[in-house]
């Protein structure tokens, strides 16, 4: 029996899954611990995947990395790390990103060339921040990778290249999914030099071995689209992750262009597009309201489904974290419509998941603006295991929302690429997806529920304040 190994490298851990290459099934699984942070040394990271892979890949014949889009890694010609690495969640490049929108002509000039305008999340933007303020490490720059990137480069051994998939680099706001090319121009602009970045492989290209070992190395993607490579997305299909971030994305086979930066244009893992829409907040929108409330999850759940739909009037903007979509980096949360009715346990529970869910579906209907025609809402990521999530998504979607089978769907995904690499196959191999025994909500809308959700939004001034 053949095996293949998918990593997730997540801002929170690292997990690994050993399956079948040829049935997909399941054999064993391994994790490990990264620091709750905006900014990590990269070379915890690889401690955490070492360990993690430490007598764990026998009969492994190959293995693909997934991991944490945008983030920065930057490498001196040593190939060591010239400062911690700054993550996709570290909004202090706000500033950065409107700067070079604004240079290089406007958001419709980026989403012409890239498919997305910066944010402070994207890659871009924090090169452009460590050019103005880390001018040392900038100039000590030899190579810049992406988190995955820089996983597999490690484990092939630090060869003198280094490769990457269309799908992460198209989050790095310098590789274009149109014209399938890196904007060297566009790197220029932020960092005001060319330095070293990874070749963009074929989405099954084989770009080496693990060192010391016969097993093969793919590409590796994004986390988003590697859950995406999972799930097998049909079109119609849209995702609703619900891990640290937010996000909702769905397969398309051409390019998407918004200039208005709500929906980012990018690459899949299969060699098609994957149009997305990011935000800041999600599953510890819950946790954190959660343990205000001094409940466990089950009892939260339980607290939300007991209080109506729309919660009284109560309405929580989940801006915990700042925001990325929409575009509001120093905002901080607000509860809207406080009643000395609503003002209760059960209603801020219910509050809280309406909130974070309101900022999706407005996701959805982004996506819409661009092309998508959405048939059923797929529900995954921490957040959607929790009994009340998809209950409460179904009043605020017209479409029927599936929760799939509980799995770690991005090192699936990285799994099955890894597969596909081995196989040699034009497509990827036909394994049983979590789809198959999916749990279908049908859509049950509440009139008033993002209603007020986006009334309570548009009070919001533009620096974040209520």
């Amino acid at each position: 029996m053949a095996l293949v190994a998918g990593v997730d490298s997540s801002t929170q851990s690292v997990k690994v899954v050993i399956r079948d290459a040829e049935t997909g099934e399941l054999l064993r699984e391994a994790r490990g611990t990264h620091p709750d942070a905006t900014e990590v040394d990269p070379r915890l990271w690889w401690r955490e995947l070492s360990s993690a892979l430490d007598g764990f890949l026998d009969g492994v014949v190959g293995l693909s990395v997934a991991g944490q889009q945008h983030g920065m890694v930057a490498l001196d010609a040593a190939g060591e790390p010239v400062r911690d690495a700054l993550l996709w969640n570290d909004t202090r490049s706000a500033r950065d990103a409107e700067d070079l929108v604004a240079e290089l002509g406007g958001p419709q000039a980026w989403a012409d060339a890239v498919g997305s305008v910066p944010l402070a999340a994207f890659t871009v933007s924090k090169v452009r921040w460590m050019a103005r303020n880390e001018p040392e490490n900038a100039a000590r720059t030899h190579r810049i990778l992406l988190p995955h990137d820089y996983l597999t480069w490690k484990l092939a051994g630090t060869p003198a290249g280094a490769a990457t998939d269309r799908g992460d680099a198209s989050g790095t706001g310098y590789w274009s999914p149109a014209e399938n090319a890196y904007r060297f121009d566009l790197l220029e602009l932020a960092l005001g030099r060319v330095v070293d970045l990874p070749v963009v492989a074929a989405p099954h290209e084989h770009v080496g071995t693990i060192v010391g070992t016969d097993i093969v190395l793919g590409p590796g993607t994004g986390d988003n689209m590697s859950a995406a490579l999972a799930l097998d997305l049909l079109p119609g299909d849209v995702v609703v992750s619900l891990g640290t971030s937010g996000t909702a994305f769905a397969v398309s086979e051409t390019p998407s262009s918004d200039a208005s930066g709500l929906v980012a244009g990018f690459a899949d893992a299969r060699g098609r597009f994957l149009p997305l829409v990011c935000t800041l907040n999600a599953a510890r929108v819950l946790t954190s309201t959660a343990s205000m409330l001094g409940l466990d999850m089950d009892d939260f759940a339980r607290a939300a489904l007991s209080a109506p739909p729309g919660a009284d009037g109560l309405v929580l903007l989940p801006y915990f974290d700042g925001e990325r979509t929409p575009n509001l980096p120093d905002a901080r949360g607000t509860l809207h419509g406080i009643t000395r009715h609503n003002l209760t346990p059960a209603h801020i529970a219910r509050a809280s998941i309406e909130g974070m869910l309101c900022g999706l579906a407005d996701a959805v209907d982004a996506l819409v603006d661009v092309g998508v025609t959405p048939r059923r809402v797929l529900l995954i990521g921490g957040a959607a295991a929790n009994p009340a999530v998809a209950q409460v998504a179904a009043t605020l979607f017209a479409v029927p929302v599936l929760v799939p089978t509980p799995g770690e769907y991005v090192a699936d995904g990285a799994a099955r690429q890894a597969a596909w690499v081995v196989s040699g196959s034009a497509e990827p191999p036909a394994w049983r997806g979590p789809l198959t025994d999916a749990v279908e909500f049908a859509p049950t809308p509440h009139a008033g529920i993002r209603e007020n959700y986006a009334d309570a939004r548009t009070r919001m001034h533009s620096d974040g304040t209520a």
